[in-house]
């Protein structure tokens, strides 16, 4: 994947003389409005279908302290893993409450290669500077702050709760992998949800990227302070990017996710790419199927 971004592997350049993409409606397409298409279906959250958006305030409570941290492990609770008898294959059959994972069918992440050119609404992002802890929950490093800012996407407010990685990238281009994928969870305050995946390729030095991993523990549940930090430093491009509707990519799978993913990928050290590995050498979920979702790109 060396030297390769997304808008290379996804979709070609259009000349000026080129037909312009197409003009397409998410909510006619049925997968990308989130606010009205999302509750045109019942909300999932750990499994279980809710059949009115009232509950998605204690959906978003429950996965954001559930799943997304990812806090170590109490007593009793269910292992998951990436291989083995605890690994992707067996999610939907370690908790009732994962059923999504084997029988969702709006499951991330997905491959990125097909995408359809359409005319998306700007992502504007608004984060600020706040204290970010970096924590080792056994699953990946993540960076969790309190008040971060906010991102607009559809038009919706949507609240930055933390950002963590995945090695090699979840989301592939064409069947093929990144090294390492960044994603950045919001929640708007009825309980959707929005990941922004960014890629990360090897190839460049970044500041805040090396501090993270000079600053994520070795041990399973022991947080760091990083201080006040910038996150946008992990950004490209705001104004290219993919979207559809998906799914949590870790249990319960909750198919309440609204993803947007760059097609200009981040470049940062090799060594700082090691440095994550060594901790966690696999940690993604492989590639859903797209079933009749549509994956829109501008």
């Amino acid at each position: 994947m060396s030297g390769r971004t997304l808008p290379e592997a996804v979709a070609p350049q259009h000349d000026a003389d080129d037909a312009k993409p197409r003009k397409t409606d998410p909510r006619r397409e049925g997968n990308l409005n989130p606010r009205r298409a999302l509750f045109r279906r019942a909300i999932v959250c750990g499994g279980t279908r809710m059949p009115s958006p009232r509950f998605a305030t204690f959906c978003v409570a429950a996965v954001l302290a559930c799943t997304l941290p990812h806090a170590p492990r109490a007593a009793g609770q269910v292992h998951w893993d990436y291989t083995g008898h605890g690994g992707p294959a067996h999610w939907s059959d370690l908790s009732a409450d994962w059923e999504a994972c084997g029988a969702g069918r709006q499951q991330s992440p997905i491959d990125l290669g097909k995408a359809t050119a359409a005319l998306l609404s700007k992502v504007e992002l608004h984060w600020a500077q706040a204290e970010w802890t970096v924590v080792n929950n056994g699953h990946t490093i993540q960076a969790n702050a309190e008040t971060a800012g906010y991102a607009m996407i559809d038009g919706e407010r949507y609240d930055l709760k933390q950002f963590h990685f995945h090695a090699p990238s979840e989301h592939t281009v064409g069947g093929a992998h990144f090294p390492m994928e960044v994603h950045f969870v919001h929640a708007d305050a009825d309980g959707r949800l929005a990941v922004i995946g960014v890629m990360l390729q090897a190839g460049g030095n970044n500041s805040l990227f090396r501090t993270l991993m000079f600053l994520a523990p070795k041990q399973e549940g022991a947080e760091s302070p990083a201080g006040q930090i910038e996150p946008r430093e992990l950004v490209s491009d705001v104004s290219r990017v993919i979207r559809y509707q998906g799914s949590l990519t870790t249990p319960p799978c909750s198919e309440t996710v609204l993803w947007t993913v760059l097609k200009q990928p981040i470049f940062v050290n090799q060594r700082d790419i090691d440095a994550f590995t060594a901790m966690f050498p696999m940690n993604a979920r492989p590639v859903q199927p797209l079933y009749r979702r549509f994956v829109l790109e501008n």
